[in-house]
This record gives structure tokens, C-alpha cells and sequence, in this order.
């Protein structure tokens, strides 16, 4: 599968793609919350095309949106710019400051579809530049990813959602994988490597270092808001 789309089955491509599908899966557990307040209304026939088609409508629009953004990280900067959002996405994951998603229910079937497609496409920015970063500019790399991560995350939510409630140490790792993304994406920035040259080792101490404040950041403002709710409850 990988060789039609022109992928090079080496250890980068896969460990590339296997980073694709977990972003996709820790930035993605609310859009398969909007399909369910979207279809909850329809008529138990009704509902699995809404989620179909509805579905199949977002990962087009999501693999569009990506491979425009493909194209924008050649733009001088923007590949910084997109790396600095991104570790602020990764600070996000950890403290709990996910969008949430505020979709009415649908009566018919169209509605529903077009609600699920509209609703995903807005809620997936962070998760758009995240990838985009991560596939290193391969647009098919990013089809392949969505297409394997979707269904995950469709038929899959609510025991991630579960998992991750249960294991705190997902989470961290999940935004550990983004801020690592991120900080490859900022030393790759042709214009950051004009003013601050580095080479071989230097840039994984960068990277990791930029991985660490992120994760330091993230579970200080964790456990300061955990202490703030302790007392107010107290």
C-alpha cells in the first residue's frame, strides 16, 4: 500500500506514518464526539451514512488542507511560525484547553452530513499542521495516515478517551510527540538555520530541550490547577 502511493518502505517512512496516525488520534478524539451529537437525532438506518459520508467529506477536506499547508511550509518562516503554533498545541494537549465542540443534532441526513464536515474542518487546524509538519511534506504520506487513523478514531473514541482518562502518562507522551514534531519543524526552517546554524547533535539537544519546557510547562499548570480546584472544593 505504502509503494502505491509512493512511499519508500524504509524505517523514516514508518516511523513518520506511525507518528501521523497518533497525532491524528490524540488532536481527534473530540471530532468523533461532533459526529455523534450530529447523528444522535437520525433514524438508526441513517445514521452509519451520515457517519460515512460525513466522514469520507472531512478526511478529503483534511488531507486538502494539509497538502495546502504542505505548500505554505516552503513559504520563508512559515515553517518556524507553524512549529512555534505547534508547541503551543503540545502545551494545550496537557493542560486541557482542547477546543470543545458545540454541534446541534441533525433531523435529516444532508444536515447531518454537511454538520460533520463543517464541524471537523474547523476543529482540525492544530491537527492539520501537526501532521503536515510530521510527513516532512509528503502529501501521501498524510492520505495514508488519516485514512488508517480515522476509523480509529471513529469506532475507537470513547475507549481512548478512557485509556487516557485512566493512564495520565498518555497524554504527556502524546504531547511529547508533538512538541518533538514541532522542534523538528522550527530547526528545519531554512531562515532559522541562517541565524542560528546547527548541525548533527545540536539539533536533537534543541529539539529535546524545546520537548522538555513543553512537558515541564504543561505539568506545572496541570498541578497548579489541580491544587486551585483542591481548595475550592475544600
Amino acid at each position: 500500500m505504502m509503494q502505491a502511493i509512493g512511499l519508500a518502505i524504509s524505517s523514516g517512512a514508518i516511523v513518520a506514518l506511525l507518528k501521523i496516525i497518533a497525532i491524528d488520534i490524540i488532536l481527534s478524539g473530540d471530532n468523533a464526539v461532533v459526529i455523534a451529537m450530529a447523528t444522535r437525532n437520525l433514524p438508526k438506518e441513517q445514521q452509519n451514512k451520515a457517519i460515512f459520508w460525513g466522514t469520507a467529506g472531512a478526511v478529503f477536506l483534511r488531507i486538502l488542507f494539509a497538502a495546502i499547508v504542505v505548500y505554505l511550509l516552503k513559504i520563508p518562516f512559515v515553517m518556524l511560525i507553524g512549529g512555534v503554533l505547534l508547541l503551543w498545541i503540545a502545551y494545550k494537549v496537557l493542560v486541557g484547553e482542547e477546543e470543545e465542540a458545540n454541534i446541534q443534532s441533525q433531523s435529516s441526513l444532508s444536515k447531518a452530513i454537511k454538520t460533520i464536515i463543517i464541524a471537523d474542518a474547523a476543529m482540525s487546524l492544530d491537527n492539520v499542521i501537526a501532521v503536515a509538519g510530521a510527513a516532512h511534506g509528503h502529501v501521501g504520506m498524510i492520505a495514508l495516515g488519516v485514512i488508517i487513523s480515522i476509523p480509529i478514531i471513529i469506532f475507537g473514541s470513547k475507549l481512548i478517551v478512557r485509556v487516557m482518562e485512566k493512564h495520565a502518562w498518555i497524554a504527556y507522551a502524546g504531547s511529547a510527540i508533538l512538541a518533538w514534531t514541532a522542534g523538528e519543524m522550527i530547526v528545519s526552517d531554512q531562515n532559522f538555520q541562517n541565524i542560528v546554524p546547527l548541525h548533527g547533535v545540536m539539533e536533537y539537544v534543541l529539539i529535546g530541550a524545546m520537548t522538555v519546557i513543553v512537558l515541564i510547562a504543561g505539568y506545572m499548570k496541570t498541578k497548579q490547577s489541580t491544587n486551585s480546584n483542591m481548595k475550592q472544593s475544600a
